[in-house]
């Protein structure tokens, strides 16, 4: 018997209508889009507006336009794995609401946290799961709310992130395609550079902590960009090196969207043009776990069965790694 390998056979992905434009954050901190674009590369980025709706409103839209897409009976489903940092709430894990909200009932759930890089961990955990033949079907859903952490009073923070979801399934195939290899790294001493101050057990919510602004995202921007550089184009320059795949035979490169420049900076480093770079930041900005899967979202299509495909994050912690995946299905068809 063939080893079993788990392959992407679907693919899902939402967004907010409310575009947040560069000249309306203009408006409300001191920037323009000169400044943005020049050192983010970001145009717009979708809010969600809607009051009292969090990360699984985003994350059953991306999942319920997944199952329809793939013919997937919600009740078929094993397993779903949602990586977030901006969860509904505590607990219980958001994984356990979208999964009632879609009507998945004969699965078990869970949230997974690592930051920017949660995408990528997750989906090498739903492999795990798949490739051990006990579980069929696997969804991964990445699921933000970053505006609920974002201080839009911070000019240095506020330009970069936005609001989204994407899913894959994942699910046992014999062929070769599928997820072929992994290198997924953390430094846990990067934490002081990029964290949120205040709403753990470390130190718990207070007023004093609200009037202190410490429940927003915290990150000190040249640290994080320079090691963001150096770790994403690491890894995924090895990732090329250990699989044999020269710099023509690389299709795509699906990286993290965080800053157009760093994304530059991997491209060049891996030998790759441009044209092989999915590049959707300019639109979203930096939906932190959902950017990996809004790319596959937005680029199914001009996905062919066979393509090589790279896929490269970095993100608090800091975490970081790259995936090399052999793309299952030929176009927006799913199975």
């Amino acid at each position: 018997m063939s080893k079993l390998r788990a392959t992407i056979t679907g693919v899902g992905g939402y967004v907010p209508q409310y575009r947040l434009t560069n000249d309306e954050l203009s408006r409300l901190v001191e920037t323009n889009d000169e400044w943005i674009m020049t050192r983010i590369g970001i145009k717009e980025r979708r809010i969600l507006k809607e009051k009292g709706k969090g990360s699984s409103e985003l994350g059953v839209k991306a999942v319920n336009e997944l199952l329809e897409k793939t013919g997937t009976d919600p009740g078929e489903v094993d397993l779903l794995i949602c990586p977030t940092v901006t969860p509904d709430m505590q607990f219980p894990a958001t994984a356990n609401v979208i999964s009632d909200k879609a009507g998945i009932t004969n699965a078990f759930s869970f949230d997974l946290n690592a930051g920017c890089s949660g995408f990528l961990y997750a989906m090498s955990t739903a492999a795990r799961f798949v490739e051990s033949g006990a579980y069929q079907k696997v969804v991964v859903v990445g699921a933000e709310k970053m505006s609920s952490i974002v201080d839009y009073q911070d000019r240095a923070t506020c330009p970069i992130f936005g609001d989204g979801a994407g899913a894959i399934l994942m699910e046992p195939t014999e062929q070769d395609h599928g997820l072929k290899d992994e290198i997924l790294q953390v430094d846990g001493s990067g934490r002081k550079h990029l964290h949120q101050k205040a709403g753990g057990s470390l130190k718990p919510a207070s007023h004093e902590t609200v009037d202190a602004r410490e429940h927003f995202i915290y990150q000190e921007g040249q640290q994080v960009f320079k090691a963001a550089v150096a770790k994403m184009a690491d890894v995924s320059v090895e990732i090329m090196n250990r699989n044999q795949i020269a710099p023509n035979e690389l299709n795509w490169l699906v990286p993290h969207q965080a800053n157009m420049r760093i994304i530059e900076a991997t491209a060049r480093r891996m030998g790759i043009k441009r044209e092989q770079v999915m590049i959707n930041i300019q639109r979203y900005g930096n939906t932190t776990a959902a950017t990996l899967p809004l790319c596959l979202w937005e680029w199914e299509e001009k996905l062919n069965k066979g393509d090589n495909l790279i896929f490269a994050t970095f993100g608090a912690g800091f975490t970081w790694g790259a995936i090399y995946v052999k793309w299952g299905y030929q176009g927006s068809n799913g199975k």
